[in-house]
């Protein structure tokens, strides 16, 4: 920046200073940036860590103070300012009664001009082999000239070697009394635990987006910068809670609007989708305006936006929309009030279940992209399937599992109408519930003789609807007791109608089984027929079967050998239908199967010296003589 100012050239003749010309000259400012500029001296002048400033003060008025401390969190959140504020209170001679530096003392006018020798800051991504930390050991056993510590301020620990580590353990848990250690690091989990253990850990939080705002606020009414709320809103978003990330993109976008913000040029600058693509897109989708919906998305990726990014910020919009239908989650959004008012707009126009629906569109959307070959195809069938949803057609299914979901027409022409078609489903749907069975049977005997002269086709069955029926279940309107009691007594005869049918069959069926002689082989091969014809859910239980080996007691008594009680309870359940298949089978009704659990009657192993000399003992009781006699002992 440049400055205009007057030099005057004076000289010094006759014992008098005489003025011998002034010329206009500019003068080169150094320029600071804001990161820099703005990094706050002082604890109230910390954004956003309000708990953990006020830890530290009151550590700093009570006198409190531990041997080691670790900051850690993201980057940009103030470690490394807070660290540096806390040491100069530490050492401040006439530190206020909050727990602030004076900023007038020796001690922190010598820090602020970086020419303090009792706190020292070691950057261990640089410094971070074992001869650095034994020369800072070293200097931690000068005591301090000026103050009361000798601090170290340690940054990026992390990245010092395990040498390194293991060199600063010992100091680190009993330094010198006059020491105290402030470690900073953004990857807690890669310090080992044992120096975990040795500190007091603060935790630093991302920044809210709103105490971005208000620093930005102050920083560009500090520089004469014009601008509007929605650009810092935007700013403080793309800095993803780090102050220092958020001031570094200030001064960026400040150079490319010279000094007037707006949120036009912030979004253009940083590349940014803006809110009104999303606000369309939702309201093509709800009104199922499939083209619009394309052409916008298609209108997206022109301007340079990955197709994952705009379905992330699409699924962060249908989020957002649902938040705002409660006026109590309306605080969960990020975003400045106009916004916020468009938000709780749309949203009354949103159902619940259309924006589950749509969310849970994205999520899989996002999920799949990678492994997507046409990656702008899925993103467009699943704006379709979305657009479908808000048309109510949210019937399960994405066409790719078993429930298959058909789609509706996309392009329509103004003259055209959409052809109703009747999926099988949905005619199975329509049918009565219990047709008559005696109706029925009298049908299918008949032939189809109601053929169409002209073509020789049979025309589609008309479909009736059902009777509505009420809360209870009966057809009609109204509610009779009377009703409702034949109803229930006509269900309960049909239900004993078909167990005394099905107890007939078997007993039918068990008359018709003769007592053929059958041998081990016979049984053999059906018990494994009986395990291949099994279903593919039962495929353990068919392995299971295909291991076990049953065998024939006598002409029909057959036993099975169970390995534990956990097997016995699922071939208890299924025991009566594989008798039974034995029995047609084998073509004998007096077959039995009768399942038994497997006696373990194996002998403890020996494991120990004395256990084996022992039981090699028993087998050839002359090896113990011969021990005893030449007095021979175990190793």
């Amino acid at each position: 920046m440049c400055h205009p100012a007057i030099l005057h050239v004076f000289s010094f003749e006759n014992g008098r200073l005489q003025h011998k010309k002034s010329q206009k000259v500019r003068i080169i400012m150094e320029y600071i940036v804001s990161a820099r500029k703005y990094r706050p001296r002082s604890f109230d002048a910390v954004v956003g860590q309000e708990a953990l400033t006020t830890t530290l003060k009151k550590s700093v008025q009570t006198g409190k103070l531990a041997h080691a401390y670790l900051f850690c969190g993201p980057r940009g959140v103030g470690k490394t300012t807070c660290a540096r504020i806390f040491a100069k209170a530490i050492n401040c001679m006439n530190p206020s009664p909050e727990g602030n530096p004076c900023e007038t003392c020796e001690s922190c006018l010598s820090f602020n001009e970086q020419r303090n020798y009792n706190i020292h800051e070691l950057d261990a991504a640089s410094n971070n082999s074992v001869d650095d930390i034994r020369e800072l050991i070293q200097q931690a056993q000068i005591p301090p000239q000026v103050g009361k510590y000798k601090v170290f301020i340690i940054d990026e620990v992390h990245m010092l070697s395990p040498g390194a580590f293991n060199a600063f353990l010992k100091t680190l848990e009993e330094p010198p009394a006059h020491v105290i250690f402030i470690l900073a690091t953004t990857e807690k989990n890669k310090l080992l635990p044992t120096i975990l253990s040795r500190c007091q850990i603060y935790d630093f939080k991302r920044m809210e987006v709103n105490d971005i705002v208000r620093h930005l606020e102050f920083v560009a009414g500090d520089a004469g910068i014009t601008y509007e709320v929605e650009a810092l809103n935007v700013i403080a978003q793309k800095a993803d809670g780090g102050m220092r990330d958020a001031l570094s993109i200030f001064d960026q976008v400040a150079s490319f609007t010279d000094g007037n913000i707006t949120y036009q040029k912030v979004i253009e600058n940083l590349n940014v989708l803006d809110y009104e693509y999303y606000f369309s897109m939702t309201t093509s989708l709800l009104k199922t305006d499939i083209k619009q919906v394309l052409l916008t998305f298609n209108e997206v990726l022109s301007k340079g936006f990955d197709a994952q990014n705009i379905i992330g910020g699409l699924a962060t919009h249908f989020r957002n929309l649902l938040m705002s239908q409660s006026a109590e989650t309306t605080t969960l959004l990020d975003v400045p009030d106009t916004v916020r008012a468009r938000y709780k707009e749309q949203a009354a126009a949103c159902a619940p279940k259309f924006l589950y629906t749509a969310l849970k569109r994205c999520s899989e959307c996002d999920i799949n992209y990678r492994t997507s070959n046409n990656k702008r195809l899925l993103v467009e069938l699943t704006l379709i399937e979305i657009a479908q949803a808000a048309a109510g057609d949210d019937s399960p299914g994405s066409g790719l599992g078993p429930t298959q979901k058909i789609l509706k027409p996309i392009f329509q022409n103004g003259n055209s109408k959409p052809v109703k078609n009747n999926t099988p489903q949905q005619v199975q749907k329509t049918q009565p519930a219990q047709p008559d069975t005696t109706q029925s049977t009298t049908q299918s005997a008949k032939p189809a003789q109601n053929y169409s002269q002209t073509t020789g086709t049979t025309p589609a069955p008309k479909v009736s609807e059902p009777a509505p029926k009420n809360s209870f279940g009966v057809k009609g309107g109204a509610l009779s007791i009377q009703a409702l009691r034949k109803r229930s007594q006509t269900q309960g005869d049909q239900q004993q109608n078909t167990k005394d049918a099905a107890a007939n069959a078997s007993e039918s069926q068990a008359t018709d089984i003769g007592t053929r002689i059958f041998t081990q082989e016979d049984l053999t091969n059906a018990w494994l027929k009986y395990a291949n014809q099994l279903p593919r859910e039962e495929k353990a239980t068919a392995e299971r079967m295909k291991n076990m080996q049953p065998t024939l007691l006598d002409e029909c008594r057959v036993d099975v050998i169970i390995d534990n009680g956990m097997l016995m309870e699922i071939f208890q359940n299924i025991s009566d239908q594989i008798q039974t298949f034995l029995q047609r089978t084998l073509d004998n009704r007096d077959l039995r199967l009768e399942l038994r659990l497997r006696e373990y009657t194996d002998k403890r192993k020996a494991y120990s010296q004395k256990e084996q000399w022992a039981e090699v003992v028993e087998k050839r009781p002359a090896l113990l003589d011969f021990s005893r006699k030449h007095k021979l002992e175990l190793a």
